[in-house]
């Protein structure tokens, strides 16, 4: 069994911007961008048409809105912009750090978070209680592509782990985007059924419900 766990909501809490697009124009402007007088409607507009599943990281989001402005940002502003935009106070959650060390018990694990924001995964960990040499993988939507439901998020961090998808069991908050794991045949564990102490009996309960169906079917 191996195991992977959504990071924000689940294992943390971390602040984000109450307006995210008047933060990034704070940023951007920061970086002597001059941002369109209505950046608000730019914002939260399409601009990128993406497959389903897929992940659009911001800062491209970003830089097409800018573009579709007349605006052209030089080299990497738009990235820099959008990362010190989201700049996370963390705080780990009561149970975390019981539930990560009973899952390495049972195998390798892994964090699985949606995120379109580069490099706010690491700066997250950082700031929590753990580290990221704790997890044999980290897995998020804006390094690999697709965010959950999408099977392929789950698929990679199997491989990732070097273990079958069926055999992943993921921890999550959300039925709707955490419950995607059950359409490559693992399982999900919700914390609206089974809150975040209670996750290590669960574990348990499901490695034995494994090893009794290996048992019966040799």
């Amino acid at each position: 069994m191996a195991v992977s766990f959504d990071l924000f909501g689940t294992l943390v809490c971390a602040d984000t911007p109450d307006d995210p697009a008047a933060a990034v124009a704070a940023e951007l402007e920061a970086r002597d961008v001059d941002v369109p007088d209505d950046w608000g409607d730019a914002y939260r507009e399409p601009h990128v048409d993406a497959p389903e599943g897929a992940e659009v990281p911001l800062h491209a989001h970003v830089a097409r809105a800018l573009a579709s402005r007349g605006v052209t940002p030089a080299g990497n502003v738009p990235r820099r912009a959008v990362v010190s935009a989201f700049d996370p106070v963390v705080e780990t959650r009561d149970g975390a750090r019981e539930a990560v060390e009973t899952a390495r018990e049972y195998g390798p694990i892994a964090i699985c978070s949606n995120c379109s924001v580069p490099e706010l995964v690491g700066r997250t960990l950082v700031r929590s209680e753990f580290s990221r040499d704790e997890f044999d993988a980290v897995v998020s939507s804006v390094a690999c592509g697709w965010r959950k439901p999408a099977p392929d998020i789950f698929e990679i961090v199997a491989d990732e782990l070097e273990v079958g998808p069926g055999t992943l069991v993921h921890v999550g908050d959300d039925p709707r985007t955490d419950g995607g794991v059950e359409a490559v045949d693992g399982r999900a564990v919700l914390l609206e059924k089974t809150p975040l102490s209670d996750v290590p009996d669960r574990l348990e309960e499901l490695l034995e419900t494994t090893v009794t169906q290996t048992e019966g079917s040799g």
